[in-house]
């Protein structure tokens, strides 16, 4: 199984900004993250030096978001709903989806649900807990 490191998804999405500006094809992974570089062009700067992406750094005090771990989630998300795990996300982010009226703002309100699932697990040290975050992605849908 492969294991990305930082410079490995940073390399990645740099190579997908490239080849959308290039005009050139795009194997499916890229053609998934496509979707979520066009959607964010605020991100367009980060993505078009590969090798100053690879150095950059984010901290949290400059009130800026990480590019890289943003559209590392949107991919997390379309991976999950594609094989529908956990088991039953599929149904909570159509549900989402339908309650916010778009796919991009049910990925940003999943995204919270997803980034405490991951904090609470590294604080813990416990593997994620996918029901937990499930029940959260099923709370977010069903608000009125």
């Amino acid at each position: 199984m492969f294991t990305p490191n930082q410079s490995d998804v940073r390399r990645f999405f740099c190579q997908v900004q490239n080849k959308l500006q290039q005009h050139q094809a795009l194997d499916p992974m890229q053609t998934i993250a496509s979707e979520w570089v066009l959607a964010h062009p605020e991100y367009q700067d980060d993505l078009l030096n590969e090798e100053e992406a690879i150095e950059a750094t984010y901290p949290p005090e400059l009130g800026r978001e990480n590019p890289f771990l943003h559209l590392s989630m949107h991919l997390s998300i379309e991976e999950q709903y594609a094989i529908d795990q956990p088991k039953g996300v599929r149904a909570a982010l159509d549900q989402l989806t339908a309650r916010l009226g778009d796919k991009h703002l049910a990925h940003h309100a999943a995204m919270e649900s997803l980034g405490l699932m991951i904090w609470e697990s590294q604080r813990s040290g416990l593997p994620p807990d996918g029901h937990q975050y499930l029940e959260r992605l099923r709370a977010s849908a069903s608000k009125d």
